[in-house]
């Protein structure tokens, strides 16, 4: 059967409901709802979200570990017409806050634990409306379930189109803070109604599928791949947060047949005791991105998982995937495609620039730049950076690589600094600034190294002030009071200076080059 021909998400659960009725749509540890039930629970948070007062293009805010809940919420935030953000949760309270302030949320859900937390942040988020707890009930306030079946179950009837937005997520900035990218609910069909149109299977999706979510759903990876999942009228199996050892026991326990991963997650898998013993027989697909793979790490994990292997490309600014390395590839044991990030979906461009933003002949590097039907709106309230990266409906991605005669796209390094440390995207800016607010430290330059198990892991080199001092645990323990753990420095150097160009910018490629010496690409 057909995946389902839908172009909203605020349509999604209806339709499914239609189609696949009391076939079971979500597991969440011991529960399990049907398509039907889907259907009514996100119709009930809708006409909760509009009793609230949301209205068409009100963002409502989701910062919680993912759950059946979540879902409900995801899903109800969409058919009330409102926009959809989705926070990471590990992030600190600066930074948290900073999102729900510059995204306007007005109404936050939020899990028990975060609670004191965000209370705390309260009196700087005045258009902060109302929290709701995604759990059990917290003093005053009622426990999502109870909140949500006080609410009507009719269809909410809200006139959502295609073009409207959907999401607001936020990437990390390159000047930092960061930004938010907001997609259409376009963004999350158009590349399966191009694979449709032009009758590519892709990796073979059917009904019969059991998808497991293990990449969080405040990731736009996470995010379009259960939307797809869905659209697919697959089950999906929700992990909470990523752990090697739950993802196997999923895995087997449910007879999961594709899962998506970033290669450090597969990394950690591989590593646990219970990998030898785990039954991957019901496992067909695994696809994976967010950062480049070893070859001998693709290839051990080929040999372990014996399934079907996909690598996709894309930028939460390209709705997510815009590039794929197909299982054919992966089977082919050609050593130079394993190393492509692969070639454009059907309805999918790619150029590669020069610093004139010229496009280039085949094997020259230049700035990856992509057209998709998924691509983002604009950035928030932010049309210089819509501007530089959004040009002619192309994408310009700040990533540098090349595409050969057979129109394979291979990425060598990045233009700008973003570090990528287990599939979370890290810009530079950000912890410079943070490390700059030490009373010691005159100038910070913050570069990403090479991690064999994490891809990359961020390194500081410090300039101190003159007669100050300082230590790296004490310049480490105050970013982490600041910053999201996973993005603090693993380590600090100190130096007298930092290397400079003529104009006064920081060499940061001078910077790496002795920690990236020997490798063919300066991405890992």
């Amino acid at each position: 059967m057909p995946a389902l021909d839908v172009s909203t998400l605020a349509e999604l659960p209806a339709r499914l409901a239609d189609r696949f009725g009391d076939r079971t749509a979500l597991v969440f540890e011991d529960r399990s709802q049907t398509f039907r039930e889907l259907a009514d629970r996100s119709a009930r948070v809708a006409n909760g979200l509009r009793e609230l007062g949301v209205t068409a293009g009100g963002r409502v805010a989701i910062l919680a570990k993912d759950s059946d809940l979540a879902f409900e919420a995801l899903f109800g935030i969409a058919r009330a017409g409102a926009v959809l953000m989705g926070i990471n949760w590990r992030l600190a309270a600066p930074e948290i806050q900073y999102i729900l302030e510059d995204g306007g949320a007005e109404i936050l859900f939020v899990s028990p634990d975060l609670v004191p937390m965000v209370e705390e942040l309260r009196d700087q988020l005045p258009k902060l409306r109302q929290i709701l707890v995604l759990g059990e009930a917290d003093g005053e306030r009622p426990g999502f379930v109870a909140w949500r079946d006080a609410a009507p179950a009719d269809d909410p009837a809200v006139e959502v189109g295609p073009e409207d937005p959907a999401a607001q997520m936020y990437t990390s900035g390159t000047t930092g803070h960061p930004k938010g990218v907001r997609l259409a609910h376009r963004s999350f069909f158009a590349i399966v109604k191009s694979l449709r149109e032009h009758e590519d299977p892709w990796i073979g999706w059917s009904e019969a599928d059991v998808s497991l979510h293990a990449i969080p759903l405040f990731h736009i990876g996470g995010l379009w791949w259960s939307i797809t999942a869905f659209t697919q009228g697959a089950q999906t199996v929700v992990l909470d947060a990523f752990a090697g050892w739950k993802a196997l026991e999923l895995l087997q326990a449910h007879r999961v047949s594709k899962v998506c991963l970033v290669p450090a997650m597969m990394q950690v898998m591989l590593s646990e005791p219970t990998c030898r013993t785990t039954d991957f027989s019901a496992l067909q697909t695994i696809v994976y991105g967010g950062s480049p793979i070893p070859k001998p790490f693709l290839v051990r994990a080929m040999q372990v998982f014996q399934c079907d292997f996909a690598q996709i490309y894309g930028l939460t600014e390209t709705g997510n995937t815009a590039v794929c390395l197909r299982p054919p590839e992966h089977r082919s044991g050609d050593d130079r495609l394993l190393k492509a990030a692969g070639k454009p979906y059907p309805g999918v461009q790619l150029k590669i620039l020069d610093k004139r933003g010229q496009e280039l002949p085949p094997k020259k590097i230049g700035e990856v730049s992509i057209h998709s039907p998924a691509n983002m709106i604009e950035y928030w309230n932010n049309p210089e950076a819509t501007e530089e990266t959004l040009q002619g409906g192309w994408v310009r991605t700040g990533d540098a690589g090349f595409v050969d005669d057979e129109g394979y796209l291979y990425i060598c390094d990045r233009v700008k600094d973003m570090i990528i440390y287990a599939g979370e995207n890290i810009y530079p800016a950000e912890i410079e600034s943070v490390l700059c607010s030490h009373k010691a430290v005159a100038e910070a330059a913050v570069i990403g190294v090479p991690d064999d198990r994490w891809g990359e892991t961020v390194k500081a080199i410090v300039v101190l002030r003159p007669g100050e001092s300082s230590s790296p645990r004490e310049l480490i323990a105050h970013a982490r009071r600041r910053v999201a753990e996973f993005k603090v420095p693993k380590s600090i150097d100190f130096a007298e200076s930092l290397p400079r160009t003529p104009s006064g910018k920081i060499q940061k490629a001078k910077l790496r080059a002795p920690y990236w010496e020997g490798r063919e690409r300066r991405v890992n």
